[in-house]
Parts: structure tokens; sequence; C-alpha cells
């Protein structure tokens, strides 16, 4: 309750004093530079399984092959320069906010996955479903230690991360990694 109450506080904080002049600036750039909608949603896999859709700010263009899931290296040729700012400063996140207010998300949490990518996981790492007792989050210690994953290898190794993360759930560890993730993105060390 200690860890939900905190995410409606922080979340309603950063829509009131981020989100309100973010999206207005950040929805024109994009519209203007691709003429594509602003907003990308795309399905993962929350807590206890529960599929929902994930908010981002747009930073591709085109549309993903819908039965083919591709990782964001394979698709590389499609991100906007625009877009390889807003991933650098993590600005393509910030509407995650939303699926945090509405109790989908959680500030700080493993990272949802699509249902394929976390079949795969947990066949090799079948420990990895424990996770889906927690809210997915915006940011986690496998965000912030390995950073975004271009692979299911890759995947792999920032899922060791998550699971240290769930042996050690604490309002002071997700402190923490709030902190530590505000410095990756003021330091720009998204991609």
């Amino acid at each position: 309750m200690v860890k939900r109450g905190f995410d409606i506080v922080f979340s309603i904080i950063v829509i009131v004093t981020v989100l309100v002049w973010m999206v207005p600036i950040v929805t024109l750039i994009i519209f203007l530079t691709t003429g594509e909608r602003p907003f990308y949603i795309q399905e993962r896999v929350g807590k206890n399984g529960f599929l929902f859709q994930i908010y981002k700010f747009r930073s591709m263009k085109g549309v993903p092959p819908v039965n083919d899931p591709l990782l964001s290296d394979e698709e590389s040729f499609r991100i906007t320069y625009f877009g390889k700012f807003i991933r650098k400063y993590r600005i393509d996140e910030f509407p995650q906010f939303i699926n945090v207010l509405i109790g989908e998300m959680s500030i700080v949490g493993p990272r949802p996955e699509r249902q394929f990518f976390l079949d795969n996981i947990i066949v090799h790492i079948p420990r990895y479903k424990e996770l889906q007792k927690l809210r997915p989050g915006i940011t986690s210690l496998g965000q912030i230690r390995y950073g975004y994953a271009d692979s299911i290898n890759q995947m792999k190794l920032r899922a060791r991360y998550d699971l240290v993360y769930l042996d050690n759930v604490s309002l002071l560890t997700d402190i923490k990694i709030i902190l530590y993730t505000i410095i990756v993105v003021v330091k720009g060390k998204g991609k």
C-alpha cells in the first residue's frame, strides 16, 4: 500500500509539473517531423500476467510488424532524429506516468515485456515468472545497471538485475533506483 501510495503521489507530481507542458511540445515536434500520431501504444504483460497498453512518445517512423515481434536493434533504421534525442534522455518514457496513475505500472519495478519475449526469457530463467507478482515499472534496477536490451541474450542479462530487485523490494530501494534514474536521464545515457 505504501508503494502504491508513493506511485500515485509521484506520478501526479510529474504529470502536473512536467507532462502538462511536455506533451504539447513533444507532440507538436513528432507530428511536424513525421506526420504520424505522437503516441506509440503497445501491449505488454503486467502484474499477474494482466495485459495492458503501454504509452510512449513515438520515436520511430512507420508501423511495426504485428505478428513478428522485433527488438529495437532490428528496427533501428526507423528511429527518427528526434526519436534518438527523446530516447537518449528517456523522454519517450514519460507518458507511462499515466500507466502508473491508473494502476497498470509502478514507478519502479521490472520492465514490462511483450508476451513473446517474456515466454522466451522464462524458458531460460524460470524464476523470471516470479516478477509478475509485481507491477512493472517505468524504471528498474535492470534499466539503470544494464540499460536497454537489444537482443534476447541482453534481456536475459538484464533479467538478473530485476530478480535481485524482487528479493530486495522496499521503499528505500525504490528511492535509490529513482535517484540513479534521474542521474541517467540528466547525463543522457539512454539509447
